[in-house]
């Protein structure tokens, strides 16, 4: 008898966690960060008009936020798995719109976008809530934000300079990535989370937990600082591309900037330290108080495009703070059973300050040029600095 001495090869199964949902960050961020400079400058092209360009991101934000309060009542139905795989599929079809079809088509490919990525918020965020500790909140959000700033800082001025090159090929490198996202997702096995307890009785309407949801001040100013700090980074994403136009600059430049400021996400694990130091409070406070000014501050130096941008370009390293701060009110105190629910709420931030960023835009650009945008979502951060000193100030802090 011949004995196979031949070594057997072993593949640990994926552990969900830190590490395994940074990765899938990533690859959303490299699915998105190749278009996110890409759309602004062509609805510029195919509008040419600053308002215009407002309007259309108004009523996809509106689509958006219609489709994000469905999804709580499609996952009554759809298993968690299928949600995110679903959100992933939608984000595809979007890249094949914006890349394949005629310009005219581009505000349903940016509306599908956003509706992919509403669906795929919703998951992880309950997928986050299930597998990572409480304690271990914050160093998720450092680890997640770090991992995805690669991505974060290439792809934005890539997408414009391959677009000049050929217009298809950043919409190719989205799909790709949304692939790898979609192979990635299924290699974690997260299925359809963690279960709490086996359902007794049908499930309540998600659409029920909204009221309870602005009950709970904690879960409000999460959803507050979130919504802010995610106006302030539309704002940036929009107009800085349509400021350097107007300003006879290049159209590259605002997805270099974009590049730029995305590459301070490799400062996180500092932030993380600075946060850990001090308290979520005072980190939300120096983020919205920093960014505010700075963006003021632009809108007074436009008439030096360079020195505008710069300066645009420093108030974002206090936007990325908030990335790593804004969120933990939330992510620290929803209650277990209430997840998912809470999570659709919750992801609803996006949406909102979809519609109300390009809406403020609009009504200001009735009365001043672009950069008038600036000094305008300056203000509001720096009104929502003094609301976050409401803030508890044990928020966050580890429990003896």
């Amino acid at each position: 008898m011949i004995q196979n001495r031949l070594s057997l090869s072993e593949f640990p199964p994926a552990r969900p966690g830190i590490h395994a949902f940074a990765t899938l960050a990533a690859c959303e961020a490299a699915a998105r960060s190749t278009l996110i400079s890409v759309y602004p400058v062509l609805m510029y092209r195919a509008l040419g008009n600053a308002a215009r360009v407002s309007e259309i991101y108004v009523l996809v934000g509106l689509t958006s936020l219609a489709f994000a309060m469905g999804v709580p009542l499609l996952a009554r139905y759809l298993p968690r798995r299928w949600l995110y795989t679903l959100g992933i599929v939608m984000m595809i079809c979007g890249s094949i719109i914006g890349g394949f079809l005629p310009l005219r088509f581009v505000p349903f490919a940016v509306a599908a976008n956003a509706a992919g990525l509403v669906m795929l918020a919703i998951c992880f965020n309950a997928y986050v809530m299930d597998y990572v500790e409480r304690a271990s909140m914050g160093r998720n959000e450092s680890r997640r934000l770090l991992y995805s700033g690669i991505p974060w800082s290439v792809g934005p001025f890539l997408g414009v300079f391959l677009m000049d090159l050929h217009p298809q090929i950043p919409f190719l490198i989205s799909i790709l990535a949304s692939l790898v996202m979609l192979a990635y997702f299924w290699h974690l096995r997260l299925g359809d989370g963690k279960a709490i307890t086996k359902a007794r009785r049908p499930p309540t309407n998600p659409l029920r937990y909204v009221p309870r949801f602005f009950r709970q001040p904690t879960l409000v100013a999460g959803w507050f600082f979130a919504c802010l700090r995610s106006t302030g980074w539309a704002v940036y994403i929009i107009y800085v591309p349509i400021f350097a136009v107007k300003s006879g600059l290049s159209d590259q430049l605002g997805g270099l900037a974009l590049s730029i400021s995305n590459g301070f996400l490799f400062l996180t694990p500092l932030m993380l330290g600075f946060l850990q130091k001090t308290s979520v409070r005072n980190a939300i406070i120096t983020g919205f108080t920093g960014s505010g000014i700075l963006f003021v501050v632009a809108a007074l130096a436009s008439p030096l495009p360079f020195a505008a941008l710069a300066i645009l370009l420093s108030a974002t390293l206090f936007l990325v703070l908030l990335d790593v701060s804004g969120g933990l009110p939330f992510l620290l105190t929803v209650k277990p059973s209430e997840r998912t629910e809470m999570a659709a709420v919750y992801a609803t931030y996006r949406d909102v300050s979809a519609v109300s960023s390009p809406a403020l835009a609009r009504l200001v650009l009735v009365f001043v040029p672009v950069q008038g945008v600036f000094a305008a979502t300056g203000l509001v951060l720096i009104g929502c600095a003094f609301i976050a000193r409401r803030t508890h100030r044990r928020l966050g802090a580890r429990r003896a």
